[in-house]
């Protein structure tokens, strides 16, 4: 059996005016999150994992210039849940998740992994920190005016 390497990346998918892309868990539905999943080598650079984990997980391309990945410098070391244990080597409990976000236009098509996610939903960004059920993911969607410098109500509609 192949084990998960425990540092993760933690994609937030968000607009101009802070609405925020969550994907429901095909595995555990009513757990909804943003993009996240784990390295693939030890030696994959923290951003070509988000980048491949944020095309897998929605069809979405950080091309770098219409999407721009925007690494926060941020990383939360947090208990793995139980339930996801087993993916780990024996012993391994916790995990180090490294924090991105991409700003794209609310028209862009999403394409989920259907093997992974049942469905998503745009949400203001507060009402998507409440929707998480990952607190580190929670938290970060609360970041997003700081790190962003995008604050709710003073964001430029974007046309569609």
């Amino acid at each position: 059996m192949t084990y998960k390497i425990p540092v993760s990346v933690l994609v937030v998918i968000h607009t101009a005016d802070l609405e925020v892309l969550l994907i429901e868990r095909a595995g555990q539905p009513g757990f909804w999150q943003s993009v996240t999943g784990s390295i693939d080598a030890v030696d994959e650079p923290l951003s070509q994992a988000a980048t491949r984990e944020l095309f897998e997980e929605t069809g979405i391309v950080a091309d770098g210039q219409q999407i721009a990945l925007l690494d926060w410098r941020l990383s939360n070391s947090y208990e793995i849940y139980p339930i996801w244990r087993h993916r780990y080597a024996p012993g391994v409990i916790h995990n180090t998740e490294h924090v991105f976000s991409v700003r794209v236009p609310r028209d862009t098509v999403i394409t989920l992994s259907a093997r992974e996610h049942l469905r998503y939903v745009w949400l203001p960004h507060l009402a998507a920190a409440d929707q998480c059920f990952s607190s580190s993911n929670a938290e970060a969607i609360l970041q997003l005016p700081a790190i962003t410098g995008i604050h709710p109500g003073l964001a430029p509609r974007e046309s569609t």
